[in-house]
This record gives C-alpha cells, structure tokens and sequence, in this order.
C-alpha cells in the first residue's frame, strides 16, 4: 500500500471517493504479497498493482463500482480451468483483495497516517474486512506503538485488535487476524487486516572497500536503509558510496554497540561483515551475534572462516550463535566481481527471509512463491502476534 500512498492522500484531500483494492490474503504462487494495494481515483487513474497485471481489469471494474455504491467487497481471484486467461491467475495463486470506498468521511485519520509513514514513525492501519454486521465493514482503526485511534465498531474490538496488532507493528509485518463479532480472541466471524508501516529496514555493512559499495547499492535496490562503516576516514567517504544512507568513521564494534544501546537496530536488520580483518570482525561479530537480527554475514575464505570460529569461541559464543552467521557469505553462484558477489549476498538474504533453498527453479518442483507467515490467519500466527 505504501506505493500507492500519496496518490490516495492527495485525491481524498481534493474532496474525492477513491475506489481502493488490498491484498490481504494470499495462497500457492500469488504474485503480490498481501499488502499490495491498486487504486482507482475519481479521473478513472488506476495506480499501483495487485497481480502484477493478471486480474487488475475486473478488479479496476470491481473498484469503480464500489465507489459508486459505497459497499466493501471482499473479493477473491484465483485460476480456473474455463477463464484462466481472463480474469484468472495464470500463475496459479490465489488472491483475496478487499475493495473499499476510501473518503475523508469514511477514513479521517488518513492524512495522519501518510504523515507517520513519510516521517518515519510506526504506524499500522487495521480494515474490517469480514463481519456478520455489514455495517462493521470497512471500519478502522489507526495503531501507533503506544495505542490507537478510530474504531472497528466497539471497546472491546478496539482493545483486542489494537494490542495484537502493536505486535505486529513492533516487527514491521501485516497479517489477517480471526476473533469473535465482538472482538472474541476465542470465536470467529470478524476478520481483519493489519498492514504496518514501519521504518524501512537497516543494512549495515561494516568494511569500506570496492565490494562493500556493491552491495550497498544492491541493499539500497531492495529497501533497506543502508550505512557503511569503517574505522578508517581515508576510506570511509560518501564520495565512494554514493548510494549509502549514510557512511560513518568509527571502530565497528563500537558503533554496532551504540546502535543497539540506542534501540536502532531491530530483528529485520541485515549485518554484512567484509573488512575480513580479525581486529576488526572478531569484535563486531561477537556483539552481533549475541542480539535478534536478520541476518548476520561475514567474508572471507574458508580458512579464514575457521579461524574466526575459534577466536569466537575463545571470546565466549556458543554453538547456537554461532549458527546464526553466513560465512563465507552468500550463495554459491561463482560469483568473481564485487557486483557478482553482492548479488550472491543479496540473493542469502532474500533466501534466508522467505525460506528459500537457492536453487535453480528449473529444476525444482516445489512452488516459486514460499509462503510467508504473516500471510496466515490468527490462529495459526498466535505465537508471532504481539511478540515484539
């Protein structure tokens, strides 16, 4: 949703009803994750993508009535045999899209909301998208990390979504969530959805030479915020890593520990360890290693490798931390040049994220698309809500 974001600010502060399509579910290979949203606005613009162009016709159809008649609909696409290519995914996933009339009348708190989102501040909206009172649909309700505004249709609805979904925000991830009519967390009948708008995720790359700037720009092409960091200032310039959020001079370990004690670093966090020097990782992996991140990575060769496993037992890790780090980092792609090489690490992280194995699809026979957690209904995501 957050593409298409500004265009929905802009057309409901101009007065206008805006037909607005949400994935919020999805099964087998959908092409679009739950959260990808399209509009239509009152010109008959469409924005954004659903389906990546498999069903955006019906749905384009489907919106524009919708704003005509002031109804939700919750609709679901998926392939059929007769109609696989016109309206169908041909794909073969399966997509539940929530199509709602959006107006400053039937959304007031969404000027605040893109405020949120552009500053940088946590923000999740909540969507009724299935309720025996068709009255409750379409409700919403506007979750910061310390409570909420707006409302799904009562005290006890609010109360129970609103703290599960605080959990959600904490971790940056959208999901369907399943309670009673009146909020029951043991029942059914209401459905919601809950995307959140966290800040965008950090890569820290520790190491300023010629393969770090590679895969800063690879980290920068995937959404994170990136930082490049090096104790050395000769090297550590932002002419060399343009593309870097920010390049800073400071031993590695040090700054590492200052982002943590700062509450700057979070469990989707990506490390990537290159300076392949003992007196610079070995610091920085023992702090690393020991906290809740994505993904932690480190060069160099096998030796090298080996010998960094027995300085950081010798500095007190365990077997389970050490687990936790790629190294040598990335997949095996033969990769020779730095920008080969930084897509081999970008390809772990994105592996390692949504379960991935690494493998040529050609010759694979299990699905393209894994199918991530968030995407699962209340009852099968109780262990993750309201885990920070």
């Amino acid at each position: 949703m957050r593409e298409v974001l500004q265009d929905l600010v802009a057309a409901v502060a101009a007065g206008h009803t805006v037909g607005l399509g949400t994935v919020v579910r999805t099964f087998r290979s959908a092409p679009r994750p739950a959260g990808a949203a399209m509009l239509v606005d009152a010109d008959g613009r469409a924005v954004g993508s659903v389906s990546g162009g498999c069903v955006e016709g019906a749905l384009y159809e489907l919106a524009t009535r919708v704003v005509h008649d002031g109804r939700p609909v919750l609709q679901r696409y998926g392939i059929s045999d007769n109609d696989a290519f016109e309206v169908g995914l041909t794909c073969g996933g399966i997509l539940d899209v929530f199509v709602e009339p959006v107006s400053a009348d039937t959304f007031p708190q969404l000027p605040r909301v893109a405020e949120d989102v552009a500053a940088g501040r946590p923000v999740a909206i909540v969507t009724v998208i299935e309720h025996p009172d068709p009255a409750w649909l379409g409700r919403h309700l506007v979750v910061h990390p310390d409570g909420f505004s707006g409302s799904l249709g009562s005290d006890r609805a609010d109360h129970a979504v609103g703290d599960d979904v605080q959990g959600l925000l904490a971790a940056g991830r959208n999901a369907t969530l399943m309670y009673g009519p009146d909020g029951q967390r043991r029942g059914d009948g209401m459905r919601v959805f809950a995307i959140s708008f966290a800040p965008q995720p950090r890569m820290l790359v520790f190491g300023a030479i010629d393969f770090a700037a590679a895969v800063a720009r690879q980290g920068s092409f995937l959404g994170y915020k990136v930082t490049v960091c090096d104790a050395r200032a000769v090297f550590a310039t932002a002419a060399r890593f343009p593309v870097a959020d920010e390049v800073v001079v400071e031993w590695p370990h040090r700054y590492l520990q200052a982002q943590l004690d700062a509450g700057a670093v979070d469990p989707r966090t990506v490390i990537c360890v290159l300076t392949h020097d003992p007196k610079f990782d070995v610091p920085l992996l023992e702090v690393a290693l020991r906290h809740d991140v994505a993904y932690v990575g480190a060069m160099g060769s096998r030796r090298t490798h080996l010998d960094r496993l027995d300085r950081l037992r010798e500095a007190g890790l365990g077997d389970a931390e050490l687990a936790r780090l790629s190294s040598p980092i990335g997949l095996d792609l033969g990769s020779r040049t730095p920008e080969e090489t930084a897509v081999s690490i970008a390809a772990e992280i994105i592996a390692l994220r949504w379960g991935g194995k690494g493998g040529r699809l050609s010759s694979m026979g299990v699905r393209i698309h894994h199918e991530p957690m968030t995407d699962a209904d209340h009852e099968d995501a109780a262990n993750e809500v309201g885990t920070p």
